[in-house]
């Protein structure tokens, strides 16, 4: 039987990091491939979220959550592999860095790559070119934190000898940002954090989930 399901549309990172742990803890947990955007304004939908957003998660036990992050770290403290991948709780220091990481990944990251994607790709929202720039800039910066943080690519994690949740939460973003705007010149003066995310790519949890990740030569332009 499966633990739950989450509720997205197709390729939303915020669920293939989900997934990524559910497989780690070895939990079944569906993804509806028929999951239409319209059923999240039924009365159905919102009375399990309240805010029809998605990702939501419905577990088999009938607990309802959303937010992505919120739904991976539910996920990580569900299964045998909590204690890695969340941090022992007598150790308050580790714990603390992991949350860090993952603070990181939802303010640093998913900031810089979201608003450039639907600008200039799906081309849902007009382009402002402050805000592009911005995501490049902020972006680069996220970067060579991280490059900083694995020691030029001589560390395998962000935290500890394992992977935990930090890696996790922080991959996400990164390889779908290395689609359209991570682009050559950007990977170039973060080498040590290409090195870091191609590593956690080729390892089978990830690589189950999130395939092959592509990388683009120039970052996406102005429509």
């Amino acid at each position: 039987m499966a633990f739950g399901k989450i509720y997205s549309y197709p390729g939303n990172f915020r669920v293939q990091r989900a997934q990524v742990v559910a497989a780690i803890n070895g939990l079944e947990v569906e993804v509806p491939a028929d999951f239409q955007m319209e059923q999240t304004k039924t009365p159905d939908f919102l009375s399990k979220f309240p805010m029809g957003k998605i990702p939501a998660f419905e577990g088999a036990d009938g607990f309802c959550i959303a937010e992505g992050a919120a739904i991976a770290m539910y996920l990580a403290g569900s299964g045998p592999k909590a204690q890695q991948l969340l941090g022992a709780p007598t150790d308050i220091q580790k714990r603390a860095r992991i949350t860090e990481w993952i603070c990181f990944a939802e303010t640093e990251l998913n900031p810089q790559v979201l608003p450039a994607f639907v600008m200039c790709v799906l081309k849902y929202m007009p382009f402002n070119e402050q805000t592009y720039n911005n995501a490049n800039n902020n972006l680069e910066r996220a970067l060579k934190r991280i490059d900083k943080a694995v020691d030029g690519g001589s560390k395998k994690f962000l935290v500890g000898d394992e992977l935990t949740m930090a890696d996790i939460m922080v991959a996400g973003p990164l390889f779908f940002g290395q689609g359209f705007l991570i682009d050559s010149k950007m990977r170039e003066a973060a080498p040590g954090a290409i090195k870091y995310l191609d590593n956690l790519a080729a390892m089978p949890e990830f690589k189950s989930v999130f395939g092959e990740v592509k990388k683009c030569d120039t970052r996406v332009a102005a429509p």
